[in-house]
């Protein structure tokens, strides 16, 4: 069975960094692995995801910049450097697998997995 675990999240300050890892076990391929994070009261957003075969990436323009977006394949993990984090950088933030459209309009498109989703906090 598919899964996908996250973790790394927690309370930083503004300005601060945080790593989130994302491990994915049972999967027999994707198009894509990212980031999605949604903030209560606001609209889903795809923050970034990497290509499973070319390896290519995607960033939303909120984000580009500070967060980086990584991969080891021997470990089957991704992750997401978050530095200089700002107060509207707090959301819950979900592992998803999907095509690269998924990220870019995930109001519209929808994602093959989920993971269960880690708090991040960015407050003084």
């Amino acid at each position: 069975q598919a899964q996908l675990v996250e973790s790394g999240g927690g309370l930083v300050q503004p300005g601060g960094s945080l790593r989130l890892s994302c491990a994915a076990s049972g999967f027999t391929d994707y198009y894509a692995i990212g980031w999605v994070r949604q903030a209560p009261g606001k609209e889903r957003e795809g923050v970034s995801c990497i290509g499973s075969d070319d390896g290519g990436t995607y960033y939303a323009d909120s984000v580009k910049g500070r967060f980086t977006i990584s991969r080891d394949d021997l470990k089957n993990t991704v992750y997401l450097q978050m530095n200089s984090l700002k107060p509207e950088d707090t959301a819950v933030y979900y592992c998803a697998t999907g095509r690269t459209e998924a990220f870019l309009l995930p109001q519209t498109v929808g994602f093959d997995s989920w993971g269960q989703g880690t708090q991040v906090t960015v407050s003084s």
